[in-house]
């Protein structure tokens, strides 16, 4: 499959007739270093014998091996930049040369790769997208759905199922029962960090919560409504979505390339998109529907995702017979008995997401609230938050300001002890848009992060208060 996907790639198909071989790319120039190149070529020999004679290159998953975590590590950025010496070659459009330019000015301090944004040229994949995707969210044929003339109207406290007007989408609510909880994880938790103390004792009003994290059918029902075809600078959207008028809202604009890495649409959890689109997102439902959806306080989601335990999560079992960070486990393997059935996680997940249907729900019901995608909170991040509120507090909010947002659940490349009801986790949104060359960069989409997505809050209607 490497072979036949390489045959067919621009490395081989090149306008001069010059061939890329294997070795160009996956060792370093031996012309800047002939000892750093035998030593790689020695590592790499070995790894494929040791390969050949000891494993089944059917069972081998090329999917995992085609993702850009991977081909990262597989891939010399010495070896690029010793290639192609000319950056601005004859017919280089002008993104393309505002993008090189950025990298030239951006390379070493923030580590950027060229496979970042050229991860096809070794291998050809053709759902691999390398322009603004202006084709997302094409309209589908919808002459045999239902759409839906009005949203739900909610006459008690109890589940429900949210239906987008004008729409075939509809998606799950939970009602959540107010209550208390200790928030944060004690001292003798294992694999605990610092930030999840001290434990506090936390009242919660009742609220809806979503029962899986937004999918791409929810998003792009909001995309396809409030898209922006061209670039308009930041603080002019911004400035703009401040009001309550549904037509004033602008959406997000294409994004570049395949926002869905490929794994596919639909009912697959929405993700790449950025903190400030979630929250719009939230804010056009919220108009379109009549109701009040926001993002999760994270006391809320920690509440939700506990679903009334106490213990590191809300299943049976304990964290160091989950993780593979531990010493005892990486010589006799790790026990996935419970774990695989409730999560979406480095262990089960072939890096990358899983629709709702693939994980069993918590006890309130919710669904991949542990693994498969981090959740954006509303909350600022504060290493200390939980020291700035009393022991015992009601409907906490977080911090009042900050530079980056709390971000919950952990994903489906983290390791078990990530995954921990009470482990806490913070945006990155230098790293995460590192490749971005634009200036100012998107406030849609997130270039450099596919681990990230959300679910939504919906507050109770002053009628059930």
């Amino acid at each position: 499959m490497a072979d036949a996907s390489w045959q067919k790639s621009v490395h081989v198909n090149t306008k001069s007739g010059v061939v890329v071989h294997c070795v160009d790319c996956h060792l370093p120039p031996h012309e800047n270093n002939e000892v750093e190149y035998l030593w790689e070529k020695s590592k790499a020999g070995i790894k494929d014998l040791w390969g050949f004679y000891t494993k089944d290159s059917a069972s081998f998953d090329w999917e995992k091996r085609k993702q850009l975590a991977y081909a990262e590590k597989m891939v010399f950025n010495e070896s690029c930049v010793a290639c192609h010496k000319n950056l601005y070659p004859r017919g280089l459009s002008s993104e393309g040369a505002l993008a090189h330019l950025y990298y030239e000015e951006n390379a070493e301090k923030l580590n950027l790769q060229c496979i970042g944004c050229h991860l096809n040229v070794g291998h050809f994949d053709p759902n691999y997208k390398h322009e603004s995707n202006m084709q997302l969210g094409a309209i589908e044929d919808t002459s045999s759905q239902i759409i839906h003339t009005e949203a739900t109207i909610i006459s008690s406290f109890a589940n429900f199922t949210e239906k987008i007007p004008s729409t075939p989408v509809s998606f799950n609510m939970i009602a959540i029962p107010g209550g208390s909880f200790m928030m944060g994880s004690a001292d003798n938790e294992a694999y605990r960090n610092i930030d999840e103390s001290p434990l506090r004792e936390v009242d919660l009003n009742p609220y809806y919560i979503g029962e899986a994290e937004v999918s791409w059918d929810e998003f792009l029902a909001f995309f396809n409504k409030t898209r922006s075809e061209g670039r308009i600078d930041p603080a002019v959207i911004m400035a703009r979505n401040a009001g309550d008028d549904i037509d004033a809202v602008s959406g997000p604009t294409p994004p570049y390339g395949n926002p869905d890495q490929g794994w596919g649409y639909g009912k697959q959890p929405a993700i790449t998109m950025t903190h400030y689109a979630a929250q719009m997102y939230c804010k056009w439902l919220s108009i379109t529907t009549g109701k009040k959806y926001r993002l999760p306080t994270e006391a809320e989601w920690e509440y939700a995702s506990r679903g009334g335990k106490e213990g590191p999560y809300f299943f049976e079992g304990e964290t160091k017979k989950f993780t593979s960070d531990r010493f005892f486990n990486k010589i006799f393997g790790v026990d996935t008995t419970t774990i695989n059935s409730y999560v979406v996680y480095a262990l089960n997940s072939k890096d990358r997401t899983q629709t709702a249907s693939a994980s069993q729900a918590n006890p309130f019901g919710l669904i991949n609230s542990l693994g498969n995608v981090m959740e954006y909170c509303a909350d600022w991040y504060a290493e200390d938050a939980y020291t700035q509120t009393p022991s015992k507090v009601s409907n906490p909010k977080g911090p009042s300001e900050g530079s980056e947002y709390v971000v919950r659940g952990g994903s489906f490349a983290s390791d078990a002890k990530e995954l921990r009801c009470a482990s806490r986790d913070y945006t990155r949104s230098t790293e995460w848009l590192k490749t971005d060359p634009q200036s100012p960069k998107s406030i849609w989409w997130l270039s450099d992060c596919n681990r990230i997505g959300f679910r939504v809050v919906c507050e109770m209607p002053d009628a059930q208060k």
